[in-house]
């Protein structure tokens, strides 16, 4: 009897955390024979029951978080909502890149080409611009090499050059726009899948309960939590993106302005 009730104390700290003289109390409640020995079994237990402290388990990682939840979403749309993220910031990484590979000191250009025209004229301006990377130096070129042919040539040429610049920095941007919209649009359909998913097994069980529906709803909802967080992402990158290019623009223009004015006082002297 004492080894049952010294067995029954350890299971009981083990599983519940009961103390030994609770567990002793309860036990005396149900066999009168106990409490003769009550203190020497409790002693007993005390000194040979060994006290289990479980470790606290340890925080998963974001990558693991995000892993698990990923293939909790479902390999299908998970993963195309994946790819869509994937695309969207390759090309929006080529886009910053190329822009800010684009931008130059347009100030400084235009100095540099003036101090070649006082000094060497119009060959040594387009050496200048030749040697110089940039859609505004490629502009410039375009400008030098109607020179010949009059001011309203050159202004033509500069203006029918800069729509093609700004078509080339604009390039690839409509594919991060629809990246953006396709990912929330396939969130929403895995949402739909799952929803219909969970009123399948609904139906199989012939019975509602939260074990049944859990799994479809949380499809639905992961596959839509991935698609927001993908436009989001992209959101942010296309914004830049937009903002550096309109930011080239406006200094193509204003510096393409003063190209012309230089070039007409050039023409004058």
């Amino acid at each position: 009897m004492k080894k049952l009730i010294a067995l029954f104390s350890i299971v009981a700290l083990i599983t519940i955390g009961l103390s030994v003289n609770v567990a002793a109390q309860d036990v005396t409640g149900q066999d009168t024979t106990v409490q003769a020995t009550e203190d020497t079994t409790t002693v007993d237990v005390t000194e040979t029951a060994p006290v289990v402290v479980q470790e606290p388990e340890k925080p998963k990682s974001f990558n693991e978080t995000l892993k698990e939840k990923f293939i909790e979403g479902g390999p299908g749309f998970m993963g195309i909502v994946l790819l869509a993220l994937i695309f969207g910031l390759a090309i929006s990484i080529e886009r910053i890149i190329y822009l800010s590979l684009a931008s130059v000191n347009t100030r400084k250009l235009l100095n540099r080409v003036e101090e070649a025209l006082d000094s060497g004229g119009i060959d040594a301006a387009k050496e200048v611009v030749r040697n110089t990377r940039g859609p505004v130096a490629s502009i410039f070129s375009e400008g030098l090499n109607r020179y010949d042919d009059g001011m309203e040539e050159v202004e033509k040429a500069i203006i029918a050059y800069g729509s093609v610049v700004t078509g080339r920095l604009e390039s690839g941007v409509s594919w991060i726009s629809l990246f953006i919209a396709v990912a929330p649009m396939l969130g929403f359909m895995g949402t739909v899948i799952g929803m219909i998913a969970a009123f399948d097994a609904i139906e199989v069980a012939g019975d509602i309960s939260p074990t049944i529906v859990a799994g479809g709803i949380k499809v639905a909802l992961l596959t839509t939590v991935f698609g927001l967080i993908v436009a989001i992402i992209l959101q942010i990158f296309y914004n830049y993106i937009i903002s550096k290019i309109e930011g080239l623009v406006n200094d193509m223009e204003d510096t393409s302005i003063a190209f012309i004015d230089l070039l007409s006082k050039f023409s004058k002297k």
